[in-house]
């Protein structure tokens, strides 16, 4: 499937200026991972450490030309969606899932940034769980957000068996599979169900790392199993994906990420550390490959 090319994985998403999440994020991501990065920008966001100040939306004729250009254009393997900010942007992308060769597509559903900024309009959630979430291969959502999306009077997962039945149930509405991600939660160990379409439910734990550079890893969780799987349907001359490779694309994402919040867990890289949410550290396979 790959051959005389390297796996290509596609992202459409906005910016983040600091590098942490969003565009930024994914491109880091998708580098360390193995997979040339490219991207289509719904929205550009002044962001920091802090926070989202402002958000400026790009025109949807031109998310449209950008979407077009790289898709006319390579061989896209693999493609997520991050924020995507407006019902119309959410149309636009799922009309093209439908007519263009995205690849295995996983949505993140950024819908609210940690600073407590929405990024998704209120009458755009809907539209995402009619038009987008039935055209997925996988949904990345947190806990609150998959709340949300099964209803705006669902309330928030609290315990794994919980967990469990609202992952299954957004597949029963359509999604190839999703990974419900278990970060808000309270216990010591943070665990992150995945359920698919064959009816499978598996559990990845791992430590609760002690750290507030946690700037998106939402983001990063969902760009290194895009990059995984694009780097994977190459090695094996595929172009579909069965639930054993998604399985092992998700476990070396959890891992990937869970050494990256280690590696960056006492940085300070903000002027004003207090109350700052730092990125984690993209870059922490390389660097341990280079020493």
């Amino acid at each position: 499937m790959c051959a005389h090319r390297p796996p290509v994985a596609f992202s459409i998403a906005g910016t983040d200026p600091s590098g942490g999440a969003g565009i930024h994020a994914d491109l880091k991501t998708f580098t360390a991972r193995g997979a040339v990065g490219t991207a289509v920008i719904t929205a550009l966001l002044a962001q920091n450490t802090h926070g989202v100040s402002r958000i400026y939306p790009v025109d949807e004729d031109f998310v449209a030309e950008q979407l077009r250009s790289v898709l006319d254009d390579m061989p896209v393997d693999a493609t997520k969606s991050g924020m995507l900010g407006s019902s119309t942007l959410v149309k636009l992308v799922a009309q093209h899932r439908q007519d263009f060769p995205l690849g295995f597509y996983t949505v993140d559903p950024v819908m609210v940034a940690k600073s407590g900024h929405r990024l998704l309009a209120l009458d755009a959630v809907q539209t995402l769980r009619s038009e987008l979430l039935p055209v997925t291969d996988l949904m990345t959502p947190n806990l609150p957000e998959a709340a949300l999306l099964l209803g705006d009077d669902v309330p928030q997962a609290r315990t794994l068996r919980q967990a469990r039945q609202q992952a299954r149930e957004l597949v029963a509405r359509g999604a190839g599979a999703v990974l419900l991600k278990g970060g808000h939660g309270a216990s010591q160990e943070v665990v992150d169900v995945l359920a698919t379409s064959d009816g499978r439910t598996d559990e990845f734990t791992h430590p609760r790392v002690s750290t507030a550079n946690t700037h998106g890893t939402g983001c990063t969780l969902s760009a290194a199993i895009v990059a995984n799987v694009a780097t994977r349907k190459c090695a094996a001359g595929r172009q579909h994906t069965d639930p054993e490779m998604l399985h092992g694309a998700v476990a070396d994402a959890l891992d990937y990420l869970s050494r990256a919040l280690v590696s960056a867990a006492n940085w300070r890289v903000s002027l004003d550390p207090t109350g700052a949410c730092g990125p984690v550290d993209h870059t922490v396979d390389v660097a341990s490959a280079q020493s």
